[in-house]
């Protein structure tokens, strides 16, 4: 039998943690189908992330979420965008949705929510996937990036951007990958940004990670120097269950630059390879 053409099945929100949550959903709910919860980056709405959706959900119940202050979930002035509310929002998702088996996929920001929300040991949590996190922190090296690149590009989207104009942001993309980014990227409240951007280099994760014990896959990019090896060592140190994988010829935006080294670093971490 062949894979399915398309997996997604339907955007929705629900009210978890005191918020509007939204969320798409790709593949459905069928017999000894666990669910993924994709947890994106700093300012990467769920539409973004449809392609890579669109193979969990040939294998898995896949849910790829809004972060608070992105996309169609409660954003704007008045609501906290601290690590420990993200990290709330996606258990509270989790139960709202009443799924009993779940694993976190999380990339860069998200990856350090995943953490977070995974080291109180929530009901149901099976697998973490933590991709290429920021691991900065009090006292630790500075996140790789420059706010600006985010922030100039925001207001360039919030006035009206082209996939052509993301070219400048975004060189080696897909014009598909472009023009997706453009259309959502204004959805993403500044002040949020600025806070998650900064809180990089305030919240340690690394303290979280002795009190995780959830079976945990770190896939980390070969360029961009986000995680280096000694980052990795320490990360081992810290959650011994640690997995690692590498991914070649990729930056940090590893599904964007290698996507068939993404699905492959995967594997079948999460109880079946992606066809």
């Amino acid at each position: 039998m062949n894979p399915p053409t398309s997996t997604y099945l339907y955007g929705a929100h629900v009210h978890a943690n005191g918020i509007r949550q939204h969320y798409l959903r790709y593949g459905g709910e069928r017999a000894g189908r666990d669910a993924v919860i994709v947890i994106p980056g700093i300012t990467s709405p769920a539409a973004t992330w449809g392609f890579v959706a669109e193979r969990l959900g040939r294998q898995f119940d896949t849910y790829v979420l809004d972060v608070r202050g992105r996309g169609l979930s409660a954003s704007g002035p008045g609501l906290d965008y601290g690590l420990d509310a993200q990290a709330a929002d996606v258990t509270a998702l989790a139960q709202a949705l009443g799924l009993t088996r779940y694993a976190l996929l999380g990339h860069s920001m998200g990856g350090r929510i995943a953490v977070r929300a995974a080291r109180s040991g929530p009901s149901g949590l099976t697998r973490l996937v933590i991709v290429d996190p920021p691991v900065s922190g009090p006292g630790r090296r500075p996140y790789p990036a420059n706010l600006a690149w985010y922030v100039d590009s925001i207001r360039q989207a919030t006035h009206g951007m082209s996939a052509e104009d993301m070219r400048a942001f975004c060189p080696t993309w897909t014009d598909e990958q472009r023009t997706l980014r453009a259309q959502w990227l204004h959805t993403c409240f500044e002040p949020a940004i600025v806070q998650s951007f900064e809180d990089f280099g305030r919240d340690d994760i690394h303290a979280d990670l002795p009190r995780v014990t959830t079976p945990l896959l770190l896939m980390t990019a070969e360029r961009g120097g986000v995680v280096g090896d000694d980052d990795v060592t320490e990360w081992h140190k810290l959650a011994p269950q640690t997995q690692h994988v590498r991914v070649p010829d990729a930056g940090h935006m590893i599904p964007w630059d290698n996507e068939a080294g993404f699905h492959a670093a995967l594997g079948d971490f999460l109880g079946a390879k992606v066809a």
